[in-house]
């Protein structure tokens, strides 16, 4: 409409020039070319083209029809100070082939051209030295032009849902590329030049046909997520444990046989569903040492070695549809655990009631089968009984370096418990459950080895600063408190990666920790909390899990959608409007991109 009450104010010869534009005019409204000549982008997504207008090739090139017409022009016409073309939407259109007159726009930075009919692609397209961002996804494409390999400024490469059968050799050259999509395609084998892209952050192969998976992967170094799900893989080469960022990996639905030996040291989560492993051993746990999340669902395990313990970050296992038939009892000892799926195994000797109570419930069943070693006459100072009638559990401590005194509704930690810990290189703390009022200055006695502590179900109205010394510390729980705050110096636990502040009484995010760049999860539900930064959760590079479920939280800022890092987003229960309640229930991901449509251009 805008553009019929441009016409009639302003352009007496309209209707003569309508009688004689071609089809390619009538293809593209002009009024859109010209907009596009200020703004330097040109969305021509879902117009049911079959071919790209000659006009937009030329649209830089030729003088614009307005100039040859001896007329007046506006500040806001001049045709003199167009922009050259930037960004060039084409995606979900019907295109089958692109010209090589895209030579013609060498300042693109975005070509997106993903849901159309291509076949092949112009070598025209490796003249465009600008380009950062190619989408292809979505078309009919056999083989990429080795000339795209020459695109030494492109960040993102997305082809999935194509038909390639196998890549240039030269992909390496792309060595500022961040993001690589080859999801849903023919691949067979991947050229060895994909460990040059060391800049690459996220790498998909799923759904392909893939055997193996070259050596040349453990030089990929800046790599956190690697999804090789649904291919044919019987192994996973020992050198992806070079891999120094690599922090989850997909291999579902493949042919392993063994959980793959990977010692990143950065792997959180792994994924190994829907392959035939039968057995899992001690060697390969043990190399899991930052493991928070593993998935086993839909394979042939048997049985869990008592080793289990050894993964002691572990806080999710899903074991689903397996073979298991019994638990071992110090599964209930992994200190973080708080997801435990075992549906659809044949467990004996457990009731079918005390699965369906939860994770809690069956880890403390689990708990009370454990057995204390046998005192003796020798070692009467390993199992002593206070006078709070609380037996130290001295094989839990000097084995496994945890030191429990929870459930006991005390005031304090009696003097002995300390004492029977000392220089025992404790790793883990429990004091939860209790009447604590403030934090145990005695925990600083643990400051060069405790990583773990949990004084949730407390009384605690403060955080003491003394925490804030505990330099090892990687996990604290303080749910269910009554803390309206934390300490400044929390920013120097530089190790922290979760922190767990649920039915307290914050009434805003702490601030301290936006500072805190390690943590991974944060937990802050059930609270009062009203307000939070999202340029703040932005610095949070690492945040993969935020809770701010059943808050006072009265709008959702958009800029929360370019937190890119988030996984799991949790916002129900708030008095929020948008959000609507529909699109929070989708998932994370629906949200994040709605809040992104939702920030000003």
């Amino acid at each position: 409409m805008s553009r019929f009450k441009r016409v009639n104010k302003a352009d007496s010869l309209a209707g003569f020039r309508a009688g004689n534009t071609d089809t390619s005019h009538s293809a593209v409204p002009y009024g859109l070319l010209k907009a596009a000549r200020k703004s330097g982008q040109l969305n021509l997504s879902g117009r049911g083209l079959t071919e790209v207008p000659q006009d937009v090739y030329r649209l830089n090139v030729d003088t614009p029809e307005e100039a040859k017409q001896n007329l007046s022009f506006g500040e806001s016409d001049r045709w003199w100070e167009q922009s050259e073309l930037t960004k060039l939407l084409l995606s979900s259109n019907q295109l089958t082939q692109l010209s090589d007159d895209i030579r013609l726009l060498p300042g693109l930075i975005t070509l997106d051209l993903h849901d159309n009919q291509l076949s092949s692609l112009p070598s025209a397209l490796g003249e465009l030295q600008e380009l950062q961002q190619l989408r292809l996804s979505h078309n009919q494409l056999k083989a990429l032009p080795v000339e795209v390999c020459t695109l030494k400024n492109l960040r993102s490469l997305t082809l999935q849902q194509n038909q390639l059968e196998s890549l240039p050799e030269d992909l390496g050259i792309l060595e500022n590329l961040t993001e690589l999509d080859l999801s849903n395609n023919n691949l067979k084998g991947l050229p060895s030049s994909l460990g040059h892209l060391t800049c690459l952050q996220k790498l998909n192969l799923c759904h392909n046909k893939l055997s193996c998976l070259p050596d040349s992967l453990a030089k990929l170094i800046s790599v956190k997520l690697l999804d090789c799900s649904n291919n044919q893989l019987t192994d996973i080469p020992a050198s992806l444990s070079e891999m120094p960022v690599l922090e989850q990996i997909y291999l579902r639905h493949n042919k392993l046989r063994l959980l793959p030996k990977l010692t990143a040291p950065m792997l959180k989560e792994l994924y190994v569903g829907n392959n035939q492993i039968e057995q899992l051993e001690t060697e390969q746990l043990a190399c899991l040492t930052a493991i928070s999340l593993l998935e086993l669902r839909d394979n042939k395990i048997k049985a869990l070695p008592e080793q289990i313990t050894l993964m002691s970050t572990l806080t999710r296992l899903d074991l689903t549809n397996n073979d298991i038939s019994t638990l071992p009892a110090s599964l209930s000892l992994l200190p973080n655990l708080q997801v435990l799926l075992l549906e659809g195994n044949p467990l004996r000797g457990i009731r079918r009631d005390l699965l369906t109570k939860g994770t809690n419930e069956l880890l403390k069943y689990l708990r009370g089968r454990i057995k204390e070693e046998p005192e003796k006459a020798d070692e009467g100072h390993t199992a002593m009984t206070l006078p709070s009638q609380a037996a130290v559990n001295v094989h839990n401590i000097k084995s496994l370096k945890l030191l429990v005194y929870s459930e006991k509704q005390a005031s304090d930690i009696p003097g002995e418990i300390f004492d029977a810990a000392a220089d025992q290189g404790v790793t883990t703390v429990n004091f939860s459950k209790n009447q604590l009022t403030s934090v145990p200055s005695r925990l600083l006695e643990f400051q060069s080895s405790v990583s773990d502590i949990n004084l949730g179900f407390n009384r605690l109205t403060c955080c003491s600063p003394a925490i804030c010394e505990l330099l090892q510390l990687m996990h604290i729980d303080l749910g269910n408190n009554q803390l309206s705050d934390l300490p400044p110096d929390m920013k120097n636990l530089t190790k922290l990666r979760s922190v767990t502040l649920n039915f307290n009484r914050f009434k805003s995010f702490p601030e301290v920790l936006y500072q805190m760049v390690s943590l991974e999860t944060v937990l802050l539900g059930n609270n009062q909390v009203g307000l939070v930064d999202p340029c703040g959760l932005q610095k949070m590079v690492h945040l993969t899990t935020l809770d701010l479920s059943n808050n006072d939280l009265l709008n959702i800022p958009p800029e929360l959608g370019l937190c890119t890092s988030l996984r799991c987003l949790g916002l129900e229960g708030n008095p929020f409007r948008t959000p609507r309640a529909a699109i929070v229930t989708k998932g994370t991901d629906a949200v994040l991109e709605y809040l992104r449509s939702r920030i000003p251009s």
